[in-house]
């Protein structure tokens, strides 16, 4: 009989992204199937490198990027990756970013697996791996094709769940034109500045729904751009041959923010113009004044159209595109899921040992004092107790002297009463003989 041989699993590795992985990593890019998503967020904060759309700037910049990171700056986080490796050879990748300056959100950007279907857990340990490791994250969130159902199906998995309908939609070069015809009436626009940021926090906050402004978790530091981030931010834009212009509208009776759009201008036209918009829910007749003007920005460009997103909790914005018949170009899903890290309870070894009731007679007589001005109390109640006491021996003193005049005066009324009285006897007698 032949004797049980048991086979050696391979165990997953998982460990953050070096430079040797680059080429495993466009491997995985080009053999992962990738959804339709031509669109790319416009957000307050830098944004995250891309592993899958900006593989040639990575092999170029890595070095650098790996030396930011070891120390604190706003460039930390702009490649935070990990990888998957088992046999030696790199089978997954995920990559996240922090979507917050206090770094309590953050967004997963996408996973990377080789096959899918058949390695699931590989994408669940990377998953767990990045809830474990980055113990500052509260919330998590991202963004999957709805047609994407492996993708959704891991997410859901792993606890993530569904929290709005996102609509990406496109404006053709001609719309934009025919928006631009119309004048709009904006009196009272205004560039946005760090000045503006608890105006823009304000509008920000009462746009969104309770729920999806406590996955995102934003503050008035997120509206607002440091020096570092500024420079970085025109670096950018002069590499990318981009223009970023923003603005908001302010209403003067009630003091606050109450529409903001950014706009990311392609100047040599090779990728479309990306806008982001924010609008009061009581002032939905701003939808066509704001791009309006955006388009109006948009004529001194080369001709390319216009993507921006618009959420279910937005009906107003997405009638108005259905009007002026925009192109829906994807529908994604908002997931999010909440991390709690358990803080570990330790009892030490001689708690259990419990001396107090070993060491009886070494058990403190009375309450020990804790800190110099309870000796001053103890020394002044001391010295009050001493006074009082001697005020009432005094007291007593008195009294007691006063108790025996009295007595003394008593006796002596009575001594001569009685002599008296004998004085009297003694005449009565000799009267009588």
């Amino acid at each position: 009989m032949k004797p049980f041989i048991r086979q050696k699993t391979s165990q997953v590795v998982i460990r953050p992204l070096e430079y040797r992985d680059l080429e495993a990593i466009e491997k995985l890019c080009r053999e992962t199937p990738e959804p339709q998503n031509g669109h790319q967020g416009v957000t307050f904060n830098l944004s995250s490198i891309h592993l899958s759309h900006k593989l040639p700037e990575i092999n170029r910049w890595y070095w650098p990027i790996k030396l930011l990171s070891l120390f604190p700056n706003p460039c930390k986080y702009l490649l935070t990756s990990y990888v998957a490796e088992v046999d030696g050879q790199v089978k997954g990748a995920i990559q996240v970013c922090p979507s917050n300056r206090t770094r309590s959100s953050w967004r997963v950007e996408r996973v990377f697996i080789q096959e899918p279907g058949n390695t699931k857990g590989i994408g669940s340990q990377l998953l767990r791996y990045c809830f474990e490791k980055i113990w500052e994250a509260r919330t998590w969130w991202l963004q999957v094709n709805v047609n994407d159902k492996d993708t959704m199906a891991l997410y859901r998995q792993n606890g993530f769940q569904p929290l709005a309908q996102m609509t990406y939609w496109t404006i053709t070069p001609q719309q934009l034109q025919d928006l631009a015809l119309s004048q709009p009436n904006l009196p009272n626009l205004l560039a946005v500045s760090n000045a503006d940021a608890q105006l823009l926090y304000q509008l920000d906050t009462v746009s969104m729904p309770p729920l999806v402004r406590q996955v995102f978790d934003r503050h008035i530091q997120d509206f607002q751009t440091s020096f570092v981030n500024g420079l970085i931010e025109e670096v950018r834009q002069w590499l990318s041959h981009t223009e970023l212009v923003s603005g908001y509208v302010f209403e003067s009776q009630r003091k606050a923010a109450i529409g903001y759009f950014q706009i990311k201008l392609c100047r040599d036209g090779i990728q479309p113009h990306i806008a982001e918009l924010t609008v009061h829910p009581a002032y939905t007749w701003l939808y066509p004044e704001l791009l309006s003007q955006m388009a109006t920005l948009a004529q001194s460009f080369p001709n390319q159209s216009l993507q921006l997103a618009c959420a279910d909790y937005q009906p107003e914005r997405e009638a108005y595109l259905e009007q002026i018949k925009a192109k829906q170009i994807e529908h994604t899903l908002l997931m999010s899921r909440s991390v709690w890290h358990k803080t570990r309870e330790s009892r030490s070894v001689i708690s259990d040992l419990q001396l107090s009731e070993v060491l009886q007679s070494w058990q403190p007589v009375r309450k020990p004092v804790p800190s110099r001005s309870s000796w001053l109390k103890m020394i002044r109640n001391k010295k009050d107790m001493r006074s009082n006491s001697q005020k009432n021996n005094n007291n007593n003193n008195s009294n007691n002297n006063h108790h025996w005049e009295g007595k003394n005066q008593k006796l002596n009324s009575a001594s001569e009463f009685m002599s008296s009285s004998l004085k009297g006897a003694e005449n009565n007698n000799d009267e009588k003989i």
